[in-house]
């Protein structure tokens, strides 16, 4: 004889646990905050993003100021030889 065809087990089954209402006031809270975010989690953030961006490139932006000042340089020795 199978023991499973033996009848009621002494183990209780588990099913699929129905969600709490703490789950949907879980989900609720996060769809509210994924459309209207904390202004000052956005602020930090975005200090973050700004202060992150600006360590990094900072090699860049120095070779775009030196390549401007180049180019003025460029634009008045251009003028100078039209000149003579």
């Amino acid at each position: 004889m199978n023991p499973s065809s033996a009848g009621p087990s002494s183990k209780p089954r588990v099913g699929p646990s129905l969600p709490s209402d703490s789950d949907a006031t879980f989900k609720r809270n996060e769809e509210y905050s994924r459309k209207n975010p904390h202004p000052e989690t956005v602020a930090f953030v975005e200090d973050i993003v700004v202060e992150y961006f600006t360590d990094m490139d900072y090699p860049k932006i120095n070779r775009c100021t030196e390549l401007l000042s180049m180019n003025e340089e460029l634009k008045q020795a251009r003028k100078a030889v039209e000149f003579d």
